[in-house]
């Protein structure tokens, strides 16, 4: 009997060292980077922890957002994950669809009370990334939430301004350029040198644009 009775308390004892063990967390991380559900519903169960972070300051569920498995996601903000937590690059999971074009993580996200008003590595909202990058659908998302259309980053750029300087000048940012005219942003906000989207649009001969610009800035 004491023999059994040391075994149950050596095998508690272990069980609590898993519980409370970093290499747990760290397999959670890991886990939920390859997309791995159920992997992260059993290591959850076993008390991993939803703040542990990796050495690139990932949480699980940041890194879930950068593999885009949305399944893994919902698991972990289901039970409880923070869609607002960063990593050292500054990105939240929120952050990572919309520089991505993940439109379902997106969503997902904002489900889950994502802040739209978090700010990147550059200091601008997810609108401004997600215009650069010609995520139409991402834009469109974004531009039913409170997000500030005209927002400055500390490159002294607007979503209108990155669409115009960092787009292609072809269908998606001409899209996108709509959009935002349509939702309030305001053109005759310049960059750092004072050069309008108009301007820029101009110089890159960017005919559909221009057009689009020259409706609203009067200039």
């Amino acid at each position: 009997m004491k023999r059994r009775a040391m075994l149950v308390a050596l095998l508690l004892s272990a069980a609590s060292a898993w519980a409370q063990s970093p290499e747990r967390d760290q397999a959670l991380i890991v886990s939920a980077g390859r997309g791995d559900t159920t992997a992260v519903q059993q290591l959850l169960k076993d008390g991993a922890s939803l703040l542990a972070r990796d050495g690139a300051g990932r949480t699980a569920l940041v890194a879930a957002a950068y593999g885009n498995h949305v399944d893994t996601a919902r698991v972990l903000l289901e039970a409880g994950a923070s869609p607002d937590v960063r990593d050292t690059v500054g990105r939240t999971a929120f952050m990572v669809a919309a520089v991505y074009g993940d439109l379902e993580l997106l969503h997902l996200t904002l489900k889950h009370g994502a802040d739209v008003h978090t700010l990147n590595q550059y200091g601008g909202t997810a609108l401004i990334p997600a215009s650069h990058y010609g995520h139409v659908e991402v834009v469109r998302e974004l531009l039913k939430t409170k997000v500030n259309v005209n927002h400055v980053n500390r490159l002294g750029w607007t979503a209108l301004i990155e669409a115009v300087i960092l787009g292609d000048g072809g269908a998606r940012h001409t899209e996108i350029v709509r959009l935002l005219l349509a939702h309030g942003a305001d053109p005759g906000i310049a960059d750092r040198d004072g050069v309008t989207p108009l301007a820029h649009a101009r110089r890159h001969g960017y005919t559909t644009i221009i057009r689009l610009l020259e409706k609203t800035d009067k200039r």
